[in-house]
């Protein structure tokens, strides 16, 4: 509806010497609180500068400009300096729950044919993964699905560090202090020993070069025992990884890792030093970003090992040969944006044709309420303490419903209760901003979370259930007021998407989810379904507002439930 107004608008703005786009006059319409106000409004006041007339004239003079409405369109008045639009509400209303009926899943999509990847995750082997690092995890996998929604192919990438100083931490603190202990695919086992090689290397700083020879050995590849253990708890590491990504609802497509890129990182280092844009200082290779206010990249130690930039710097040309990309996305923590910048600068300085199709998004902390988690203290939660914590809650919960439930279909239904409710209170946030978590908030099952966007749900398919009509002809008669608003919220679910893909903010999405669910919930206890004169049409509705729900909520990687 919006761009029918739009292109109304654009028509008669044009009379006036007037030249906006489409896209831009949609951007400037707006959505009135009081329906008696219209459906839609567009404000005249930035015009008044440019047409030297008073607000309120120059809507006049424009709805006089567009003449007779379509049919789709009851009215357009004036109301002081706006514009108002009211559509023809039940045409609009039957043909919104007919279209969503048809397309399903796939009302709202449009087509965008390009190739792109997202870099998200990213979690090393031999440290935890924390609370921290599933609002990065679940990021990227709404981003890569919302592109996806849009037709792209989209490739998952994994980046992981796999060596470098904390994998040479650990497997020092394991052979030094752990030896006897029997290796576990086990992530708190795992970070266990991180943290107290973190412990014990703040305690005394020599220790430091015991560390330093491994690293060194490890990237020269020539101890056959240390590089046996690094292989196993490596792989132990990368299991326990993948349990975790199983439970999110994410998965990659391709696997990165710094062991496989360290051959190429010295070679573009080397020839950053012939090129002229590194140099060699005190031993060290770098690249010099002061005259930027970018600081200094360290990309080789002084004894020759490979550091994080340089292997960075190999996988950006790596990504574009074994992919055909038009675009590549990178999902970071904002404590890396100098990072970044410098990693821009530096493409650019090596003329790096592709680096025009790069980008980032940066996501706050997530901090607990004492402050920062920290894999180095253990000053954090694990997520298998967390699900843990969360799937037993959820439990509790489920059990206290009425009626039996099975112990498969229980621990079933507990998970999906729990990943929603991580997922949301990750995603609902925009990705910039840091999030308190406070695991009294994340486990509600009432208000702005994830259990409660499934309850309203599984609450749209019980009364679908419940439903016994043989009414075929679906026939409207004049609409309630929560009626009209669930079916103006059903009708902005494409823009919002449209909005969140432009913007790379799933939050935008979440936040409708919310808003939609809320509506249903006031429609559902306003309006009786069942028996009621419009039986057929609000059953249309409902089931319109589980397709669109669930949509949305497949686009935050969260799975529904038909019961909860």
């Amino acid at each position: 509806m919006k761009e029918m107004i739009a292109k109304l608008l654009k028509e008669a703005l044009e009379e006036e010497e007037i030249k906006l786009e489409e896209e831009e006059i949609e951007k400037l319409i707006e959505i009135p609180s009081n329906h008696e106000m219209g459906d839609y409004a567009f404000p005249c006041f930035f015009l008044s500068d440019k047409l030297k007339q008073e607000p309120s004239d120059i809507a006049i003079e424009l709805r006089k400009k567009i003449g007779n409405p379509p049919m789709d369109l009851g009215e357009i008045q004036t109301s002081g300096p706006y514009i108002n639009f009211f559509v023809n509400r039940k045409d609009f209303a039957g043909n919104l729950v007919r279209e969503i009926l048809t397309k399903k899943e796939k009302f709202g999509r449009q087509k965008i044919n390009l190739k792109g990847m997202i870099e998200f995750s990213q979690a090393n082997t031999h440290k935890a993964f924390h609370v921290g690092h599933i609002r990065g995890t679940s990021i990227g996998e709404s981003l890569a699905r919302i592109a996806e929604f849009f037709g792209e192919k989209v490739t998952r990438a994994n980046y992981q560090g796999d060596t470098g100083m904390h994998v040479a931490k650990w497997l020092w603190c394991y052979q030094k202090y752990h030896s006897r202990e029997k290796l576990k695919k086990d992530e708190s086992w795992i970070a266990s020993i991180y943290v107290d090689a973190m412990k014990r290397l703040t305690k005394n700083k020599r220790l430091y070069l015991e560390v330093q020879e491994i690293n060194k050995r490890l990237d020269l590849r020539i101890d056959k025992n240390l590089n046996q253990l690094w292989r196993k708890t490596r792989k132990l590491s990368l299991d326990s990884l993948e349990k975790i990504y199983k439970e999110l609802n994410t998965f990659f497509d391709v696997y990165y890792f710094e062991s496989k890129l360290e051959r190429q990182g010295k070679e573009i280092a080397n020839k950053l030093v012939k090129d002229e844009v590194a140099k060699i200082s005190e031993g060290a290779t770098i690249i010099d970003l002061s005259k930027d206010k970018l600081g200094v990249w360290v990309l080789l130690r002084r004894d020759g090992t490979v550091l994080y930039p340089a292997k960075e710097l190999a996988l950006a040309k790596k990504k574009f040969e074994d992919f055909d990309l038009d675009w590549s996305v990178y999902v970071v923590g904002n404590e890396q944006e100098l990072h970044l910048k410098q990693f821009f600068k530096i493409l650019e300085l090596m003329k790096f044709k592709e680096k025009t199709n790069l980008s980032h998004v940066s996501y706050g902390l997530v901090r607990l309420p004492s402050g920062k988690m920290s894999s180095r203290t253990g000053d954090n939660i694990l997520y298998s303490d967390f699900i843990n914590d969360i799937t037993d809650y959820a439990r509790k919960r489920i059990k206290e419903r009425p009626g039996k439930i099975l112990k498969k279909e229980l621990e079933k239904r507990a998970l999906a209760v729990s990943i929603a409710a991580i997922k949301y209170s990750m995603l609902k946030q925009s990705p910039n901003k840091n999030i308190i978590f406070r695991k009294e908030d994340a486990l509600n099952f009432e208000g702005d979370t994830g259990p409660y966007l499934l309850y309203s749900y599984a609450r749209a398919g019980s009364i679908i259930r419940k439903a016994k009509t043989k009414e075929k002809k679906l026939v409207i008669k004049e609409l309630e007021p929560k009626e009209i608003t669930l079916v103006k919220k059903l009708s902005n679910f494409s823009e919002v998407v449209l909005n969140s893909y432009n913007n790379f903010n799933p939050s935008l999405i979440a936040n409708y989810s919310y808003q939609l669910a809320q509506l249903f919930n006031e429609f559902y206890h306003a309006c009786p379904v069942i028996g009621s004169e419009q039986e057929l049409f609000r059953l249309k509705l409902v089931e319109s507002f589980r397709i669109v729900l669930k949509s949305s909520l497949n686009l935050l990687g969260i799975d529904t439930l038909e019961r909860m």
